[in-house]
């Protein structure tokens, strides 16, 4: 199978949607049982869970309550690998994975951004994305 992962988006509800985005990776390496992985506001909601970083909390394209998602960019082969990679040992190694705070982060988007650098892509989050350079902290 070919490694493939894909960054997901969608805006979050009411008004913070105009300003503001939950961005989370799916695994899509086995089309027939994708992982998502992210971090979510709540700790320990349910399933696979460390503090608040969640393995498969929701579906992978289930939006965050403004609607749904999409994605933004899907990484196939080397890339992928790399990602998946650092999502491999992502419970262990995340430092933020027992904090969390809205605002200026560590929240989703500094998780992903986290991965990202990590992982050695050059793949910034859009402007949407707050919290995101909070990543270049931890």
């Amino acid at each position: 199978m070919t490694p493939t992962v894909e960054l997901r988006l969608a805006r979050l509800p009411g008004f913070l949607g105009r300003i503001a985005a939950h961005y989370w990776l799916v695994d899509r390496t086995n089309p027939e049982t994708p992982v998502r992985w992210e971090i979510w506001q709540d700790p320990d909601v349910r399933g696979e869970s460390w503090g608040h970083l969640h393995k498969n909390l929701k579906s992978p394209a289930d939006g965050v309550g403004n609607g749904g998602s999409w994605v933004e960019v899907t990484w196939h082969d080397r890339p992928a690998d790399e990602i998946l990679g650092v999502l491999r040992t992502i419970s262990e190694s995340y430092p933020a994975r027992f904090r969390y705070w809205s605002w200026p982060g560590p929240n989703s988007n500094t998780f992903v951004q986290w991965v990202l650098l990590k992982a050695g892509t050059n793949h910034q989050l859009g402007p949407m994305a707050l919290g995101a350079t909070f990543a270049h902290m931890l």
